[in-house]
């Protein structure tokens, strides 16, 4: 327990450190480098569109990321007697979590990234965060190879290109071909395409199990669901302001038992 506690600490403090270092190396690095291109249209410059393209990823990760941790998923506590209880916080949906010492209900998982439980009321902002954190991640490693290729005049027209690209920086590292710098930024290429692929195939499995009305605890426990149609179970997650949530972070409202007892 003690170690999962510590991890629910590492975990934010970790994940924050990439963003900054993400940010840190597309203002003090990428841009400027995308500014020195004299051919380059001043409205509609490269610098320009890639600048408003991650700022616009990078908000909208980081925002969904702070709304998952204040927009805490139901606790059963919180339901007061015993017909509320049934009524209010169905036991197949709700689970004790040893990380947050609470019940939860409609009970996903314990994302230790966020340090939070992902429930009922913080479903949509956590599958956002998951969608935005892999574009960000996977466009930050685009403009990477951009750079290196720049830099280092690396064609990666083959496919095994980027493959090999670690191994021989390293040796190249080590003789002095390749700077410190250079050589981060390509340790930051392997670290943003693994991390923009995790989330990418995780943001695809949470979509799914929203799709089927259900979530991640009630399919390791093997609990049968009520079949509804999927636009129903999408909607209940995302809401009638969807496209809305897709451009700008929201804060989710939460599930229609919420908002009876909120009442």
């Amino acid at each position: 327990m003690l170690a999962l506690r510590l991890l629910n600490v590492v975990a934010p403090v970790y994940f924050l450190c990439i963003a900054l270092v993400t940010l840190v190396l597309q203002l003090f690095l990428f841009l400027p480098r995308m500014r020195e291109d004299p051919s380059a249209a001043r409205l509609f410059s490269p610098a320009l569109l890639h600048g408003a393209l991650f700022l616009f990823l990078s908000t909208n990760a980081l925002g969904n990321y702070v709304l998952v941790i204040q927009n805490s998923p139901d606790d059963l506590d919180s339901c007061q007697g015993a017909e509320a209880r049934r009524a209010l916080c169905p036991p197949p949906s709700t689970h004790f979590c040893r990380v947050c010492a609470r019940v939860t209900l409609k009970h996903d998982h314990h994302c230790f990234f966020t340090g939070n439980c992902i429930g009922s009321r913080n479903m949509r902002n956590f599958v956002l965060f998951c969608l935005y954190t892999s574009l960000a991640c996977l466009y930050s490693m685009v403009a990477g190879v951009a750079y290196i290729s720049a830099v280092l005049s690396i064609s990666f027209a083959h496919p095994l290109a980027f493959l090999t690209l670690l191994p021989t920086s390293i040796s190249q590292f080590f003789s002095g071909a390749v700077l410190g710098s250079e050589m981060f930024v390509i340790l930051m290429l392997y670290l943003w395409f693994a991390i923009g692929l995790a989330c990418a195939g995780f943001c695809c499995h949470q979509l799914l199990l929203i799709l089927r009305g259900q979530t991640r605890h009630q399919v390791r426990k093997g609990v049968a669901v009520r079949a509804r149609p999927w636009r129903k179970n999408l909607q209940e997650v995302f809401g009638k302001r969807w496209l809305l949530g897709l451009l700008v972070p929201m804060f989710n409202v939460g599930s229609e038992s919420c908002k009876q007892r909120d009442k």
